[in-house]
C-alpha cells in the first residue's frame, strides 16, 4: 500500500538522497499535465526551471512513452538521459531488434487503420500515434469510452504477433512482447550512471514496471493514490511535483554544502 510522501516519507527521502543519485521522471501526467490532444502537451515553466536546477546537483533522466524525436521538442533543456518509447529508445540495443520492432509496429498500424476505418464498429475519435517502435491508441475523444475500450481490447487480442498491451489514461500502448520497459530502462540507467540510489516519479500503468522493482536503493512515487499501485509513496496531485522538486533541490544543496565543508576543514594530527 502506497503512503503519502510528504506526510510519511521524509525519512525515506533523506535516506535516498545521496551524492550521484539518479532523479528520473515520466513526462505525460507527471512533469506535464494530461491534455486531450497528445501533441499539445508541454512542460510548464515552473517545472522546467526546477529540473534545470536539479540537473546541476544530480543526474537527471526522463523516461517516457513518447518517441525521442517527439519529446525533444517539448523540453527546454537537455537532460543527462532521455529514454523514449517506454525504454526502447535512448539505450543501446541491437539493430536487428530495432528493425524487427519497426516492422512489427508497421504491420500493427496497417491492421488497426483498416479496422478503425469501419465507422459502424469504431468511434471516429480513436487516434493512432505511431512512434516507430511502439504504438499508442488514444480514445479520450471517443463518445462512449467504455464501449470503445472494450472494442479495442478485442481488436488487440486478434492481432499477430500479439502485442503487449499497457493501458494508460484513455490510451493503450502496444509494445513488442520481448521489448524493454521502463523498469529495465531505469535499472540500465542506474548501471550506466553508477548511481548509488534513485527516485522515480510516474503517474500511469506504464510506470508500474518501475514501481514493481521494489529495490532498497529506489524511491518510487506515484502521482495520485491508487489502491493497486506498487509505488512506495504517492503525491496527492500533479501540482505537488513542484514541491517535490524543491525538496530534492534543497536536500542535495545541503548535502553538497556539508560535503564541501567536510573536505575543506583542516585535518589535525
Amino acid at each position: 500500500m502506497s503512503l503519502a510522501l510528504f506526510e510519511h516519507g521524509a525519512q525515506r527521502l533523506d535516506e535516498i538522497v545521496r551524492p550521484g543519485m539518479l532523479c528520473a521522471f515520466d513526462f505525460d501526467g507527471t512533469l506535464s499535465p494530461i491534455v486531450t490532444q497528445p501533441e499539445q502537451a508541454c512542460l510548464p515553466p515552473e517545472v522546467s526551471q526546477r529540473l534545470v536546477e536539479l540537473s546541476s546537483h544530480a543526474p537527471l533522466a526522463i523516461i517516457t512513452g513518447r518517441s525521442l524525436i517527439d519529446i525533444r521538442t517539448r523540453l527546454r533543456f537537455e537532460p543527462d538521459f532521455l529514454v523514449g518509447n517506454h525504454g526502447l529508445e535512448g539505450l543501446s540495443s541491437g539493430e536487428s531488434d530495432a528493425m524487427r520492432y519497426m516492422e512489427t509496429c508497421a504491420s500493427w498500424k496497417h491492421a488497426l487503420s483498416a479496422a478503425l476505418s469501419d465507422a459502424a464498429h469504431f468511434d471516429a475519435g480513436v487516434q493512432i500515434e505511431d512512434k516507430q517502435f511502439s504504438l499508442s491508441v488514444h480514445f479520450r475523444a471517443a463518445q462512449d469510452r467504455l464501449h470503445t475500450e472494450q472494442q479495442l481490447l478485442k481488436l488487440f487480442a486478434a492481432m499477430e504477433p500479439r502485442p503487449r498491451v499497457v493501458a494508460g489514461k484513455c490510451v493503450f500502448n502496444l509494445l513488442p512482447q520481448d521489448a524493454a520497459d521502463k523498469g529495465s530502462a531505469l535499472e540500465r540507467l542506474m548501471q550506466i550512471s553508477g548511481a548509488p540510489s534513485a527516485i522515480y516519479l510516474g503517474d500511469d500503468v506504464t510506470d508500474e514496471d518501475v514501481f514493481r522493482l521494489q529495490r532498497h536503493d529506489l524511491l518510487s512515487v506515484r502521482i495520485e493514490p491508487a489502491a493497486d499501485s506498487a509505488a512506495a509513496f504517492f503525491l496527492h496531485d500533479r501540482i505537488d511535483v513542484v514541491r517535490l522538486l524543491d525538496e530534492l533541490i534543497s536536500r542535495l544543496r545541503k548535502l553538497h554544502s556539508k560535503n564541501a565543508m567536510h573536505q575543506g576543514s583542516p585535518r589535525h594530527g
